[in-house]
């Protein structure tokens, strides 16, 4: 099976690892076009593509062949208690032309998989806890604290649009057979 096509035989919505559009630093999303139907149709393709993604927890543009500076985050990311009955998930969320603007100085090994590169999950060492520089699509600046797994997210959501990808940083790389031993020894 070819690394662009799904179980199914169908092309696979995310682009995968070999496309040029992943080693590109992505451009700056314009002041012009925040509050655009463009960047709003971008938004939801992404959040769609995202949706169909069993452990898929975030999704940066390059990844769906948009070459701009903006990830977003599945809403379940952020729900405290997955388990909390009557308790809506939040819609996802919108990073445009993020940047990192602090880091904690303890790290930790962590498991990683990527969208872009089926099959094969690894370690990388990455802070504890990161906090993000944004703009949502009406160009409003907020700034958003993540620790644990949401931390881990922007680290790497932010090395896509830097184009890099987490196997370039990756200690351990192992294939999707023993993912699971991976991720009970290093969590997220």
């Amino acid at each position: 099976m070819k690394s662009s096509e799904t179980k199914k035989g169908l092309k696979d919505p995310v682009v995968q690892e070999g496309a040029a559009v992943l080693r590109q630093k992505a451009k700056h999303v314009p002041k012009k076009d925040f509050g655009s139907k463009a960047l709003s149709a971008l938004v939801k393709k992404m959040s769609k593509v995202l949706a169909a993604e069993e452990f898929g927890v975030a999704l940066a543009a390059p990844q769906v062949d948009a070459s701009l500076r903006l990830f977003i985050v599945a809403g379940h990311v952020f729900k405290q208690d997955a388990d909390d009955v009557g308790e809506k998930t939040p819609p996802d969320m919108a990073f445009i032309n993020p940047e990192i603007i602090r880091l904690s100085r303890k790290k930790r090994e962590m498991s990683e998989g990527c969208l872009s590169v089926r099959g094969q999950y690894g370690t990388v060492l990455r802070h504890e806890r990161a906090t993000v520089r944004a703009q949502d699509e009406q160009g409003n600046a907020f700034t958003y604290h993540g620790s644990g797994l949401l931390g881990h997210i922007f680290q790497h959501e932010c090395d896509h649009l830097e184009g890099v990808l987490y196997i370039d940083k990756a200690e351990k790389l192992r294939h999707e057979a023993q993912r699971k031993e991976l991720r009970d020894e290093f969590p997220a």
